[in-house]
C-alpha cells in the first residue's frame, strides 16, 4: 500500500502537487497559506533557473510541507524553535523517509545536525527571503534590495549557506538589478 508520502512525492506537476497539500490542509489542519505557495515558487524558479543540482521534486515537496505543523500567529518562541520538528514528526507518520524529514528540519538552524543536506539549505534560503519581503501583522514587508540585505548581513550572516550567493544573484536577475 503506498504511503502519503510516495503519493505526493510521485506527482510531478507543481500544481496538482499544491492541490494535494491544499486538500491534506482541509483533512488534518496542517498549516498552508499563500507564503508557502510563495516559497515554494521562490524554490522551483531558483532551481530551475540557476540550475541548481538538487532533486527539484523533493524540494518542492519539502517547501509545501515543512511548515506542516507552525502555528498562523506565534510569539513563543520555543514553539517557533520546534514547528519545524513536529512537522517532521508529523511528516514520517505519513511515510516521509528520514532524509526528507531532515531536510525539513534543517530549514532553521535552531537544531545543529551533522552533515547539513544541500536541500536544506535553499529551504533556509526562500524561508528567511519570504518572510522578509511578506507583510506580517507587527510590519510590512521590506523592498526587494533592503530583505536580501538583511538575508545576507544579518539573518545568515556566518552561517554558511552554500547557495547564498546564487539566490542573490537569482533576486537581482529578477529584479532586473546588477548584484
Amino acid at each position: 500500500m503506498d504511503t502519503f508520502a510516495d503519493y505526493i512525492l510521485n506527482e510531478k506537476d507543481f500544481i496538482k502537487k499544491m492541490e494535494i497539500v491544499y486538500y491534506l490542509q482541509k483533512r488534518a489542519n496542517i498549516f498552508f497559506d499563500n507564503s508557502v505557495i510563495l516559497k515554494t515558487e521562490l524554490a522551483r524558479l531558483f532551481i530551475e533557473q540557476m540550475n541548481i543540482d538538487v532533486d527539484k521534486n523533493l524540494v518542492i515537496t519539502a517547501c509545501l510541507l515543512y511548515a506542516c505543523k507552525k502555528n498562523i500567529v506565534s510569539y513563543d518562541l520555543e514553539k517557533i524553535k520546534r514547528y519545524a520538528v513536529e512537522g517532521a514528526e508529523y511528516l514520517a507518520t505519513l511515510g516521509f523517509s528520514k532524509r526528507f524529514c531532515k531536510i525539513c528540519t534543517e530549514v532553521n538552524r535552531y537544531l545543529n545536525t551533522e552533515d547539513r543536506e544541500k536541500e536544506s539549505d535553499i529551504l533556509e534560503l526562500v524561508d528567511n527571503f519570504g518572510g522578509l519581503v511578506l507583510d506580517r501583522p507587527e510590519r510590512k514587508g521590506y523592498p526587494i534590495d533592503e530583505a536580501m540585505n538583511l538575508l545576507e548581513n544579518r539573518n545568515l550572516k556566518d552561517v554558511g549557506n552554500r547557495y547564498l550567493k546564487e539566490f542573490k544573484k537569482f533576486i537581482y536577475l529578477k529584479e532586473g538589478v546588477a548584484a
